[in-house]
């Protein structure tokens, strides 16, 4: 149950409560993330199945892009990495439906509390960063595998480890963009992800600006599904349905936006704390209407089949962007959190604005 309003915490329990990381709500959501993390994993294993069938019988579009694959068994740890990519890719479809839900317009089911879609939120995210991890880990074991037909085991797995785990280290083909991608997407998830374990250290308010970056993590993960996966690489009809379901996620969020849940992120935001909210009404609207054109472009690409997929009779396309124009935006990306930890950063001597009701109860949601 959560603390009665009426108990008072020692000054010097709180300074070390808002100087610790929440290690004991980060037990309780690894706890919680069990029955959801086996799932995830049953998932994967019926992802592999269905890939090694496929490729077994010749009908998988990998097959037909790499003719040598068709030998499930032996690249089977391949294999294993393409079914944890696809059910990471499904479990941050699904935790990110959970935290748009949960910050925008409150559903009126009545089963489905605020509460319990914070939880749900929550533990799905620490699942698919487990996934996220699990697919790297399989293509590293793969790349080992390969090296070690021309070098020493000793070299295969540093290559092996610069190839999967370095930014930038991947130097061939589509992977020289398509796995720096990935990664980013990867190692931003952590920080942006456990970011809501250190909120006693950095305030509500803050938290909660830097959570809602977590979007380009999503954008960074599907942009390298489309961009290197062998299921979705040529045109077709299960390309068409990944770019598809990205409809209703542009969708949830401008209905998010449109209708915020806390005050603070209204267009009209009227009073003192216009002052403290994380981004200025321009930026908020140009948000919106940045969303807007994405749904518009979503829905002209399923139309219209163009959305630069390859054909089978065509060779291998130039990797575009170059890495260069990944890593300015990383810089941009960069940047704008820096902007955003300044703007709400405790300014010295200023009073600390009381957080709205519902920042607060985001911020005890995990005592009740």
């Amino acid at each position: 149950m959560a603390k009665s309003s009426g108990s008072v915490t020692p000054p010097s329990r709180q300074g070390k409560e808002r100087a610790r990381f929440d290690w004991a709500g980060l037990r309780a959501d690894l706890r919680g993330a069990v029955p959801d993390a086996s799932l995830a994993l049953v998932a994967t294993l019926l992802i592999y199945w269905l890939l090694y069938v496929r490729a077994e019988n010749g009908t998988s579009a990998t097959v037909k892009l790499m003719p040598t694959m068709q030998n499930a068994g032996e690249y089977w740890m391949y294999w294993m990495c393409q079914a944890f990519g696809w059910s990471a890719m499904l479990w941050a479809y699904g935790t990110l439906i959970f935290g748009l839900m949960r910050s925008g317009p409150r559903p009126r089911w009545g089963w489905l509390p605020a509460a319990r879609l914070e939880k749900w939120h929550r533990t799905t995210s620490l699942t698919t960063i487990g996934l996220m991890f699990m697919h790297a880990l399989f293509f590293f074991t793969d790349q080992i595998r390969t090296n070690q037909d021309q070098w020493s085991l000793g070299r295969s797995v540093w290559t092996a480890f610069v190839d999967v785990f370095v930014p930038g280290g991947y130097a061939t083909g589509t992977g020289r963009v398509a796995i720096l991608i990935g990664l980013l997407a990867m190692y931003l998830a952590i920080p942006l992800g456990l970011a809501f374990y250190l909120r006693h250290r950095t305030g509500s308010r803050m938290w909660l600006a830097l959570h809602r970056f977590v979007i380009v993590v999503y954008i960074l993960s599907a942009w390298h599904t489309l961009l290197y996966s062998s299921q979705a690489w040529f045109d077709g009809p299960f390309r068409t349905m990944v770019w598809a379901l990205q409809i209703p996620i542009a969708v949830l969020l401008l209905v998010r936006l449109m209708a915020p849940a806390r005050p603070g992120e209204r267009l009209r935001l009227r009073g003192p704390r216009r002052r403290d909210v994380a981004l200025p009404v321009g930026a908020r609207l140009l948000g919106r209407i940045v969303v807007v054109a994405t749904i518009l472009g979503l829905v002209a690409v399923v139309f219209t089949g163009v959305d630069g997929g390859r054909s089978p009779k065509d060779g291998s396309l130039v990797p575009w962007p170059h890495k260069w124009v990944i890593w300015a935006g990383l810089v941009l990306f960069t940047l704008a959190i820096v902007a955003v930890v300044l703007r709400l950063r405790p300014r010295a001597g200023a009073t600390k604005p009381a957080a709205p009701a519902e920042e607060q109860a985001t911020d005890t949601v995990d005592q009740v």
